[in-house]
């Protein structure tokens, strides 16, 4: 078993994947999705969230030896930034969406120093314009992104396009792609359902208006 399939199953497991294609999510961006995914369930469970950890360490030694500070993604890459960081010894760091309106008004918390190099870590990617905003406010403190870590992508080309076009690589322990057979395997998701999943991830932006 690879371990993007592996990580879809634990995901699954806990229910941290939500798959409706008859009742539609509805996204902060407006779009229409058969599928919703939160990774905050996996904090509850301490095996799981072990391996997922686990993995996430293992993506960033070898992807990124070079890296000298992690930083989360407020609110839902905290923790995972937190407890890697912890395994590997690294600073950390984290990224509000926009400055604290009170005390320092910091937008970044913690210590760090112009030129480190740092990973970021997300919880999950969809057209990864948030994140990609986290990437800009760090580069302009001065830090060196190196690239970006998440638990969970849609692979949506716009994604895709937006990563190279800032030149930053990331990596994801799994995607949407590896997670329909497990749910398939378990019968989460019909044959007919399936294709709907399978038919939404063509044209996201346009799907179920």
């Amino acid at each position: 078993m690879t371990n993007e399939k592996a990580v879809a199953e634990k995901l699954l497991q806990v229910n941290a994947i939500k798959l409706n294609p008859a009742q539609p999510f509805t996204w902060a961006s407006g779009w229409k999705s058969p599928i919703y995914c939160d990774n905050r369930r996996v904090l509850s469970f301490p095996y799981i969230r072990e391996f997922i950890k686990s993995e996430m360490c293992n993506v960033l030694f070898e992807k990124f030896p070079e890296a000298e500070m992690l930083a989360g993604v407020a609110t839902a890459g905290i923790a995972w930034g937190a407890m890697a960081a912890d395994q590997l010894k690294l600073p950390y760091i984290y990224v509000r969406p926009k400055p604290k309106e009170h005390g320092l008004g910091n937008q970044i918390e913690g210590f760090y120093e112009k030129g480190q190099r740092v990973v970021v870590i997300e919880d999950l990617i969809s057209t990864g314009k948030s994140s990609l905003q986290v990437v800009e406010v760090l580069r302009n403190e001065g830090l060196q992104v190196e690239g970006m870590v998440s638990i969970f992508t849609y692979g949506f080309d716009i994604a895709t396009e937006a990563f190279e076009k800032a030149g930053v690589p990331y990596y994801s322990l799994t995607n949407y792609s590896s997670l329909i057979g497990p749910a398939m395997e378990k019968g989460l998701v019909t044959t007919d359902q399936e294709n709907t999943l399978l038919n939404w991830r063509q044209n996201p932006s346009e799907w179920g208006r």
